[in-house]
């Protein structure tokens, strides 16, 4: 009969020197301790005095060996699923102090989409597998709401789920979840600190700080601080601070008590983003023949003094775990979120003119030979001055229990949450003045000035959720995981706005807000809405191992995302995917694959094949001409690559390869160029690292980032680029440890300084510039 093996605390190492998989290597070495003990044994021939006696197997797992969440019960190499797991020393080695630079290890995960023409994307604006992912970020398993940039300061490694996520995290993009794991307060006294320097007016400095309090109590505090400008961008800068509290209580006992503090606050100056005039398939515009050949420069900012993004987030957990045994444990955890968001940018679109009026757009001259008298207009404030709170109770029960000669790894539990989304509107009076296109100065504000207007926009999801997980496991080779779980909720939605147009509503047009009765500039209800349902999430999969390092798996999975489920805004619009009578989007996966481990080395290797196809999207009504059905369908299929280990004792390896074939079954073609590809997503993507550390405390490393070719999304602009060209770039590392305490490192971005577009806008009218290459002096301390 196999034997129930417990997964108690994982303790994550803090000696930053070890290697950045030094927990994969112990998994590795586990699994070879049985076969390495018997070739010890038959060397040192028998011992007939003493008598053999049969031991339960003992594996030996560490913190990146596993998703942290309790509804994963078995380790990465047994989870039939991609899931990718960035520890914080591989971060740490890259210097990556965001959520978006730490994806970077992800082939295929980026911020591709930058934005409608008058809203530009900010924050974590994350693409996956073809679709968006920005509503299905996690923090300890609760979603972190709003569109704000996520540093890295306090967090122990993000876990990037692949697949559809709603059976483990309840309403979420159909394509998969981000889940970022705190650090917490442990019995291992250690102080570790960074301060970094680098191109461009780069600044930071973190400290991680924990002691004991006594026996079995613990406080550990994390804090950070940062004042960068971005690496080639004029005036766009990240300033931000932060301090992490935790304190643990009842530790190494079986009644353990978390609390958790998290304040954030940043003073930004957001980026608007630059011209795609120049760029390859660039058409002119009528009137602005002129300027092909001349791209801008992307180090250009088009923005004022006036753009901002100030933001505060705050987060409270109180988490509480009880081992009733070794095979038992039940778990709750509270959390209290609210993320504030004062947001102005300025947008522009780079129009031409007309057959009748060359300079009828938004970029005119004075002498149209002369490239200096040329101006852009930047008629549009784009705002945000948005608040995001939640409150959720997630309590868990973990079991591992046998039934026979079959061993049950059990996880079941009920969540319950409020969501909640304020947006108020903002008027605006005054203009900013033209600026010149080729030498932009932020230093005009104009006769700018803005205020809430009064208008607001509020959107609340309540929900109910149970979920069983269930990993049956068969003797040593055969496993079968299987979860079911049942959502309800209710969103509910109302908004206001400044009317400013008379009469009654039985038009449209962008930005007509009808007045009825009412006079213009009168405060007008334009939604109260609400939507109900319960939605039944599901996956099964399947595990078969040969060998104990060889796993080969399949699954299948459902995963839905309701009206309003990714925004909190509901609409009566036939065309909107946020119809209240609308069903839910679903997207189905299947997935085959293998993953190996070497025990040998601890390097694991992972296959996987597959298969999204998301149905019930929004698409032109072919049975009645001019409205809307849910007949749309997209499909993504794909293969994943991924090697993650050690290759020696010193040398490591995190790569990673995707190609996916991302593409509209029915529906409209979204794509500029009229194909049927999925826009913002490269059909492949490579991403690499690796590192070699001396006996002599001598570090080097590197690694190659490529993404493929990206199709923009189609409209009515004209002349704008339909894609972006691919692009490969270079990263390297060194450091060295001075002593047991000290090291230096020194990172190089970009290292062949190359040009790329990382994000384009809808219409094509921006886009956002690689970084140009960069380098990062940085003093690590561990005490």
């Amino acid at each position: 009969m196999a034997h129930i093996k417990s997964r108690k605390h994982a303790v994550p190492s803090t000696k930053s020197s070890q290697s950045v998989t030094a927990a994969t290597l112990l998994t590795g070495l586990a699994l070879g301790l049985p076969a390495s003990a018997a070739a010890a044994d038959a060397a040192a021939g028998p011992e007939p005095e003493l008598q053999a006696t049969t031991l339960d197997k003992v594996e030996v797992h560490g913190l990146n060996s596993f998703v942290v969440s309790p509804k994963f019960t078995q380790t990465l190499q047994d989870t039939p699923q991609t899931i990718e797991v960035l520890g914080k020393e591989l971060l740490q080695q890259q210097g990556a102090t965001t959520l978006t630079e730490a994806l970077r290890n992800s082939p295929g995960v980026g911020t591709f989409y930058a934005g409608e023409n008058g809203n530009t994307t900010t924050g974590d604006a994350l693409y996956m597998r073809g679709f968006d992912t920005s509503s299905s970020i996690f923090v300890d398993g609760a979603r972190d709401l709003g569109a704000v940039s996520r540093d890295l300061f306090n967090i122990e490694q993000v876990e990037v789920v692949k697949g559809p996520a709603g059976t483990d995290t309840g309403r979420s993009a159909p394509t998969g979840a981000i889940n970022m794991v705190s650090k917490q307060a442990n019995l291992l006294g250690a102080t570790s600190a960074s301060v970094s320097a680098g191109s461009d007016g780069q600044q930071r400095a973190t400290a991680d700080w924990n002691t004991r309090l006594g026996d079995t109590s613990a406080l550990r505090l994390n804090a950070m601080w940062q004042d960068s400008d971005v690496a080639g961008r004029d005036h766009v800068n990240n300033s931000r601070w932060g301090i992490a509290p935790s304190l643990g209580f009842g530790l190494g006992t079986d009644t353990r008590v978390f609390l958790n503090l998290l304040y954030v606050k940043q003073d930004n100056v957001p980026d608007g983003f630059v011209p795609t005039i120049g760029l390859p398939s660039w058409v002119p515009q009528p009137g602005l023949e002129q300027l092909a050949g001349h791209p801008v420069d992307p180090e250009n900012f088009y923005g004022s003094r006036l753009d901002h993004d100030d933001v505060t987030a705050q987060m409270a957990t109180v988490r509480f775990e009880h081992d009733f045994s070794d095979t038992v444990k039940l778990s709750n955890t509270l959390r209290w979120g609210k993320t504030e968001q004062d947001y102005l940018l300025t947008a522009f679109m780079t129009t031409g003119g007309n057959a009748d009026n060359e300079q009828a757009g938004n970029i005119r001259w004075t002498d149209k030979d002369d490239l200096s008298t040329y101006t852009l207009l930047r008629g549009n404030l784009n705002t945000r001055d948005q608040q995001n709170k939640i409150l959720t109770d997630q309590l868990n029960l973990r079991a591992d229990f046998s039934t026979g000669a079959v061993d049950h790894f059990l996880s079941t539990g009920l969540e319950l949450t409020r969501e909640e989304q304020t947006a108020h509107g903002i008027a605006t009076t005054g203009s900013l003045a033209p600026t010149s296109l080729y030498h932009p100065s932020w230093n005009d504000v104009g006769d700018v000035a803005y205020d809430r207007s009064g208008a607001v926009a509020n959107g609340r999801t309540d929900t109910a959720a149970l979920y069983v997980f269930d990993t049956l496991k068969f003797g040593e080779n055969f496993l079968l995981t299987a979860g079911v779980r049942a959502d309800h909720y209710t969103t509910d939605y109302d908004a206001t706005a400044v009317c400013n147009t008379p009469g009654t509503s039985g038009g449209s047009g962008r930005g007509i807000v009808y007045c009825d009765a009412a006079p213009v500039g009168s405060l007008v209800s334009t939604a109260d809405l609400k939507s109900s349902d319960t939605l039944l999430n599901y996956k099964i999969g399947a595990v078969y191992k040969p060998v104990e390092a060889v796993s080969l798996y399949a699954n299948a999975a459902l995963s839905q995302q309701p009206p309003g489920g990714a925004n909190f805004s509901l609409s009566t619009a036939a065309n909107s995917a946020d119809n209240i009578n609308n069903d839910p989007q679903k997207a189905r996966t299947y997935e085959v694959g293998t993953k190996w481990m070497l025990a040998e080395s601890g390097l694991a290797l992972n296959l996987a094949l597959f298969q999204t196809n998301v149905t019930n999207e929004i698409a032109p009504d072919a049975d009645a001409p001019g409205g809307y059905s849910q007949t749309g369908e997209k499909r993504v299929q794909g293969v994943e690559i991924s090697a993650v280990g050690n290759i020696t004792d010193n040398w490591n390896l995190s790569l990673g390869y995707l190609h996916q074939n991302a593409k509209v079954k029915e529906g409209s073609n979204l794509a500029a160029d009229g194909t049927n590809n999925l826009t913002y997503t490269p059909d492949e993507a490579v991403t690499s690292w690796t590192t070699y550390q001396f006996p002599f405390g001598l570090t080097i490393g590197g690694g190659v980032r490529y993404t493929s070719r990206l199709h923009r999304g189609t409209d009515g602009a004209v002349g704008t680029p339909e894609y972006t060209k691919s692009w490969t770039v270079y990263d390297a590392v060194v450091s060295y440890a001075i002593n047991d305490n000290v090291s230096l490192r020194l990172n190089g971005y970009n290292l062949f300084d190359k040009q790329y577009v990382t994000a384009i806008n809808k219409s094509g009218y921006r886009y956002t510039p690689g970084a140009p290459r960069t380098f990062l002096l940085s003093a690590d301390f561990r005490f």
